[in-house]
């Protein structure tokens, strides 16, 4: 089974913790560009490309390719610095991150025009000779920052969180028992989201690290190529991806290789598209609950499952403006933003919204969330948002817009239905009908992004 790193080792400063669990140096931790990697060569790949790194504080890891990046990822790690994870590999988002960590350098694994300063490429990750298996892992101190992860800046500018590397492995933990249970003790990932993202390394890069699991270094978009993908992986195969990439891979219609099981997150998951998956590709559709801030901490099955399971070991402590959080990642109690109430003794709970998303009105409440979900169920409506402006009304009230991707349909056709459902004083003024919404790569909404469409003629 994999290694769980409990709590105790909080106390524990100058702990080391191994790069890989104990194990068999010839189990395949991914396939990259068609050739198996196995853990052996991964050891070899990650000192080699360490050992070629400048000095410095910290880096950005750019890396596209999954193998690549989860490669330098730990070749960063094992030189004593931090991966520095920015919200997108836009060019300013980048540099912004780089102003805010002086002196830091780049990696990533093909030639950029134009390159960020202080820019390396990696070395060809090529597989030859058959190479020995360590007689010791490399390992990392347990308080060591080994990543600065962004939050997506749905709502406000992006924020750092710093990643301890004992923080790291005991999400991994969690994530590991999670999917364990669900599909068995080995398994293969393909996946949609890119490794940058908090819940695309925890899913797709990390895993391998811990237990037995493979990963595919590609990043498929089209729904052809995710079914090649998963056709070069061995069974039992784990899709990890988002609500936006499923709902293109289910009205593709294309055909997929037996999957064990679909995860998702980074937006709530449609009942109704869950159970068009299962149906669509024969397995169960897993949706897993967390922030950049706290990393994965529950999950549940959509369509059997209204409330969510908490992962070992995590506490909540529902409070009058959102919720307390304790867990084996976390080196102290954390508050986040969702309203919850417990169930069953503490060990599940019901998402009830998020405080920022509660609105109250004349006396009459509403959230957000509850409201885009109306505006998405509408007939014609292919997405859409419901949000807050930042321009308020004449008492101070911040005003509700919406943006729909509805061709064919009016505006006041979708504000007609609207009304037949919830109360006008939540009514979105605007309602603006626009050609798609300006997603990131991960299907989250930068909220600087909607204000900016919105306030487009």
């Amino acid at each position: 089974m994999a290694i769980v790193y409990d709590t105790y080792q909080r106390d524990e400063a100058e702990r080391l913790l191994p790069l890989l669990k104990a194990g068999d140096g010839l189990r395949i931790v991914a396939l990259h560009e068609g050739e198996t990697i196995t853990a052996a060569q991964f050891v070899a790949h990650v000192e080699h490309v360490a050992a070629q790194l400048p000095e410095a504080a910290a880096a950005v890891n750019l890396c596209e390719d999954r193998y690549a990046f989860l490669v330098a990822f730990c070749a960063i790690a094992l030189r004593g610095q931090a991966n520095l994870l920015p919200p997108s590999r836009a060019p300013h988002a980048v540099e912004e991150v780089m102003a805010a960590y002086p002196g830091c350098h780049v990696v990533g694994d093909r030639p950029l025009d134009p390159a960020p300063q202080r820019y390396h490429v990696l070395p060809a990750l090529t597989v030859g000779a058959a190479v020995p298996v360590p007689i010791e892992w490399p390992s990392i101190p347990a308080t060591q920052s080994v990543a600065v992860g962004y939050t997506s800046g749905s709502t406000g500018s992006p924020r750092p969180n710093v990643k301890t590397w004992r923080s790291l492995c005991a999400s991994t933990a969690g994530n590991l028992r999670m999917l364990q249970h669900v599909v068995g003790e080995h398994f293969a990932v393909v996946a949609t989201v890119p490794p940058q993202h908090v819940y695309g390394m925890e899913m797709s890069v990390l895993l391998p690290l811990l237990g037995e699991v493979q990963v595919h270094s590609g990043r498929p978009f089209f729904p052809a190529d995710i079914a090649t993908a998963l056709s070069a992986m061995p069974e039992p195969r784990v899709l990890v991806t988002t609500p936006v990439h499923l709902r293109a891979l289910v009205e593709s219609g294309v055909a997929l290789p037996p999957l064990a099981a679909m995860l998702s997150a980074t937006a709530p998951m449609p009942p109704e598209l869950a159970a068009q998956a299962e149906r669509h590709f024969g397995a169960p559709l897993l949706e897993v609950f967390g922030s950049t801030e706290t990393c994965a901490f529950a999950s549940r099955r959509v369509i059997v499952d209204r409330h969510w399971s908490l992962y070992h070991g995590v506490h909540l402590h529902p409070q009058p403006d959102g919720t307390q959080i304790e867990a084996p990642q976390l080196d102290a109690p954390a508050t986040l933003a969702d309203i919850v109430q417990l169930h069953e003794q503490g060990r599940h709970f019901e998402l009830c919204g998020r405080h920022a998303d509660l609105l109250e009105i004349a006396g009459k409440r509403a959230s957000l969330g509850d409201l885009t979900r109306r505006l998405l169920a509408i007939e014609g409506v292919e997405d859409g948002v419901v949000f807050q402006s930042d321009e308020a009304d004449a008492i101070g009230v911040r005003r509700i817009a919406a943006l729909a991707v509805a061709p064919g349909v009016s505006e006041q056709a979708i504000l007609d239905a609207l009304r037949a459902s919830i109360d006008p004083v939540f009514l979105p003024r605007p309602l603006r009908l626009v050609g798609s919404l300006p997603r990131n790569e991960t299907g989250k909404l930068p909220r600087a992004a909607l204000l900016d469409l919105l306030a487009r003629p």
